[in-house]
């Protein structure tokens, strides 16, 4: 079912300052957080950060993932340390992606808030689970401010292959995999996939009067390229033809609610240029045609037709995949189920004994 509107004002963990308020004073405190990371107080919005030094937190330092802390940066940027407010701001992004013991032999306690879209290649999830390992190599506590997940509402996707396993996908889950990122830290932790089956200590403050079959959407856009929920509803489907030759529509503002190629035919086109996260925008300058899905009603699950249609259209098949296409999809049988003309009905049907282990083991971790 599509999610419904909620009866009650859905309070993120965040919000919930009383919870965790007392856990952080008088420690010494580093923050991964992005623009996301915001607390309504009334009509305004302040930043975590902002609350937490008003508060009389002692922050020491803030970590920044993909987009970096303001979340301005484009897809796959590498970023670079910086400050805010005179606290330093360490990127996962730029020269590293691991928190080193180094970087919080000084630290107490780890605070994680950034709003995710319950898609397994939001690089996110790695950036969390990086997080944890570190937090257990030195014994330090992990705290996740959860938020709710605009794609919670439905489990789809062929589930990851181990030998696909990369920082666009670390765990054995389906794409779209139905847990908040609250429950997500507690299955990393509780199915043993930290390096050594270490455990962090892990404590996550739940959001308030939710479930996964409500609609939420974020106050503010997760990423550059997912400017709605729409976007983010379709940012399952469409991702695929990221690692292809065909634009999901990086360079305009309605980035991933369409898609076109030069080679397609069909009465919609765009031109891809430069803009505001996306410098460098696949197929730059070259008129394409392809779909208008703005209007498309989503539906529970994964919409294959938009990359077996793409693929039947391109004119170089033998280009259309782009080398970590397998990692993206996670499994090395869909690029051949393509080109080998497999019906979508018999893909998804390939998928079924995956997902049905893994709402097993996500049934261990659910909070709502």
């Amino acid at each position: 079912m599509i999610p419904s509107l909620q009866a009650q004002e859905i309070i993120p963990g965040a919000e919930r300052i009383s919870l965790y308020i007392n856990k952080l004073i008088d420690k010494k405190v580093a923050v991964i957080a992005n623009n996301t990371s915001i607390i309504k107080n009334g009509d305004q919005s302040v930043h975590l950060i902002d609350t937490l030094i008003n508060r009389g937190v002692k922050i020491k330092k803030i970590f920044s993932p993909e987009h970096g802390f303001l979340g301005d940066k484009d897809d796959g940027e590498k970023i670079e340390d910086g400050l805010y407010k005179s606290i330093e701001v360490i990127s996962l992004y730029g020269k590293k992606r691991k928190i080193s013991n180094e970087d919080i032999e000084d630290i107490d306690i780890i605070v994680f808030d950034i709003q995710d879209v319950g898609v397994r290649f939001y690089t996110y999830l790695s950036t969390l689970h990086y997080a944890m390992e570190a937090s257990s190599r030195t014994n330090k506590k992990i705290i996740i401010l959860d938020r709710p997940n605009p794609n919670s509402f439905y489990i789809d996707g062929p589930v990851l292959e181990t030998e696909n396993s990369s920082f666009i996908g670390l765990h054995p889950v389906p794409i779209v995999y139905g847990m908040t990122i609250g429950e997500y830290g507690k299955m990393i932790n509780g199915e043993g996939w930290l390096e050594n089956k270490i455990k962090a200590d892990l404590e996550v403050i739940s959001i308030k009067h939710y479930n996964h079959n409500l609609k939420y959407e974020p106050p503010i856009r997760p990423s550059p390229n997912l400017p709605n929920l729409q976007s983010i509803y379709l940012y399952p489907s469409l991702a695929f033809l990221e690692k292809t030759e065909v634009s999901v529509g990086r360079g305009t503002k309605i980035q991933f609610q369409i898609y076109g190629h030069p080679d397609f035919t069909g009465e919609f086109s765009f031109t891809p240029i430069p803009n505001f996260g996306s410098q460098y925008p696949k197929l730059n300058g070259k008129l394409s045609f392809g779909e208008d899905l703005r209007n498309y009603k989503t539906k529970q699950r994964i919409e294959l037709k938009w990359l077996i249609k793409s693929y039947d259209q391109i004119i170089d098949k033998n280009n259309f995949f782009r080398s970590d296409f397998d990692k993206l999809s996670g499994t090395s049988n869909l690029k051949k189920q393509i080109v080998g003309g497999v019906s979508e009905s018999k893909i998804r049907e390939s998928w079924e004994d995956g997902l049905e282990k893994f709402k097993k083991i996500r049934k261990k971790y659910l909070l709502y």
